[in-house]
C-alpha cells in the first residue's frame, strides 16, 4: 500500500458504542496496546502526520474506538488503551465489553497491530490479546516500539525471547521492531497493514 493513501488519513469519528461506527463494509484494521506503550505515535509516524492520534504524558488517553479514515472503503481503528488509566471501575468495564464485541463481531476488521514496548513485552493484556486473535482467527502483527531505548544486542535479544513466546500463545502472528522516534520500521509496518486492507478475492 502506497504511502500516500496513508498520509490522507483523516479523523473520522470516535464511538462509544459500535452503533456508532461507519458502516461494516470495506476493511479496516485495528491498534492494540497497553497505555503508554506508544500507539498514538506509532500511528502518527505510520501515517506521516504529527497530530492524528492524540499523544500525553497521561497514558490512557484513548476512551473511545477512534475511526481514521484513509478512502472510503478502508479504515484504521484506535482501540482504548489498557493499564494506566485512571478511570472508573464502570468506565473499563465498559471497554472490555466493548473491545469484545468489537473484536468478534465486526465484519470488516481484517487484523490487528498490537503495539509493546520493548523494554515492557508481553505483559498480561499482550498475552490476552494475542490468544484472543488465535481463538476467533484473527490475523495480528506486534510492533515492538522504542527500540531507540534498547541497544542493538538487546532489541535483537528481546525480539526473538518473544518472538519465540508468542509462537505457542498465537501461532501465526508476525512481530517487527519500531520506533516512532527513530523512524525504524515504518515501511515494514505499512505492507502488513496493507496486506490487512487489501481487497479480499
Amino acid at each position: 500500500m502506497s504511502e500516500a493513501l496513508f498520509r490522507r488519513a483523516r479523523f473520522r469519528l470516535a464511538a462509544h458504542e459500535l452503533h456508532q461506527l461507519p458502516a461494516d463494509t470495506g476493511a479496516e484494521v485495528a491498534f492494540a496496546g497497553r497505555s503508554n506503550a506508544g500507539k498514538s505515535s506509532a500511528l502518527n509516524r505510520i501515517c506521516d502526520q504529527v497530530g492524528l492520534a492524540r499523544t500525553s504524558k497521561t497514558p490512557g488517553r484513548t476512551q473511545q474506538l477512534v475511526v481514521f479514515e484513509l478512502d472510503e472503503q478502508r479504515r484504521l481503528i484506535d482501540l482504548p488503551g489498557y493499564g494506566y488509566a485512571k478511570v472508573p471501575t464502570g468506565l473499563r468495564d465498559h471497554w472490555r465489553e466493548l473491545i469484545d464485541a468489537y473484536l468478534t463481531g465486526r465484519q470488516s476488521l481484517r487484523g490487528v497491530v498490537l503495539i509493546m514496548d520493548s523494554r515492557h513485552p508481553l505483559k498480561d493484556f499482550d498475552r490476552l490479546m494475542l490468544q484472543y486473535c488465535r481463538d476467533i482467527e484473527l490475523p495480528c502483527h506486534v510492533l515492538m516500539t522504542k527500540v531507540d531505548k534498547l541497544s542493538r544486542g538487546e532489541a535483537a535479544r528481546t525480539l526473538l525471547a518473544t518472538r519465540r513466546e508468542m509462537g505457542t500463545l498465537c501461532p501465526g502472528a508476525t512481530i517487527q521492531p519500531f520506533s516512532a522516534l527513530d523512524k525504524v520500521g515504518i515501511d515494514e509496518a505499512r505492507q502488513v497493514i496493507g496486506a490487512f486492507l487489501a481487497p479480499r478475492e
